[in-house]
């Protein structure tokens, strides 16, 4: 079968239309791919989001085990580091994501006895970071077109102690029906210190956060043009 330009265009779009947070930036060091990050092995996404998987990335793509926890100061800026494909090192944006798949980017984090082991799933999750959309940009064409990165403050008033970090980016361009929307996320491991622990953050769990039916998950981006986006999840933390 011959396939028309416009068929040609799109396939080559899908073909990079995936990511993976592959690795972290701390004080302005990569801590290397696959290092205190659990990496997938295929770059697709979750769409189900009451599967255990929504959590920090799963079945049906099996994520690698890392016993490095990456130790970050508490109100110091990290940074998730997005790739179409593990070990890439081609130009933004082409290596990042495709640009077509629009949607915010949020940060969680989840206070663990021990990062290296902990799943992820079930409570304990509060948000710390989101971009969703604004004056006609996404937070996902942010982190595209700015090389994959996602910058994160790690909250100064949190208790000291192992973290899980959940770095997300959610896809609209298929949300107009529930799964619809593509879930891209993967955990880091932390060890916070000098955090003051004067604030404990209300949490919520994965899966449980997000509902088929919130209105940033279920929505037509294209018809009508979205004028404003209700980013899913709870409200960001703050000290």
């Amino acid at each position: 079968m011959k396939l028309s330009l416009p068929l040609i265009a799109a396939a080559a779009g899908v073909a990079n239309a995936h990511t993976i947070f592959s690795s972290l930036e701390v004080g302005g060091v990569n801590q290397g791919e696959g290092q205190g990050v659990r990496i997938p092995s295929y770059n697709g996404p979750i769409q189900d989001v009451t599967s255990s998987s929504i959590a920090c990335n799963g079945s049906p793509n099996p994520t690698t085990a890392t016993s490095k926890i990456i130790t970050v100061q508490a109100g110091s800026n990290v940074t998730a580091i997005w790739r179409y494909m593990l070990g890439g090192t081609g130009s933004a944006p082409n290596d990042v994501m495709d640009i077509s798949h629009r949607g915010p980017t949020i940060a969680y984090l989840k206070k663990v006895t021990n990062a290296a082991t902990d799943s992820g799933v079930g409570g304990g999750w509060f948000k710390i970071q989101q971009d969703g959309f604004a004056n006609g940009v996404w937070g996902t064409e942010k982190v595209v077109n700015g090389k994959g990165r996602q910058d994160i403050k790690i909250p100064q008033c949190i208790a000291p102690g192992q973290y899980l970090l959940r770095a997300e980016m959610i896809a609209l361009h298929g949300a107009s029906s529930y799964p619809g929307a593509q879930f891209y996320m993967e955990c880091a491991q932390l060890n916070v210190v000098g955090g003051t622990g004067a604030k404990t953050p209300a949490t919520v769990s994965f899966p449980g956060a997000y509902s088929g039916t919130d209105p940033g998950i279920k929505l037509s981006i294209y018809y009508p043009v979205v004028a404003s986006y209700t980013i899913p999840g709870p409200s960001v933390f703050t000290c």
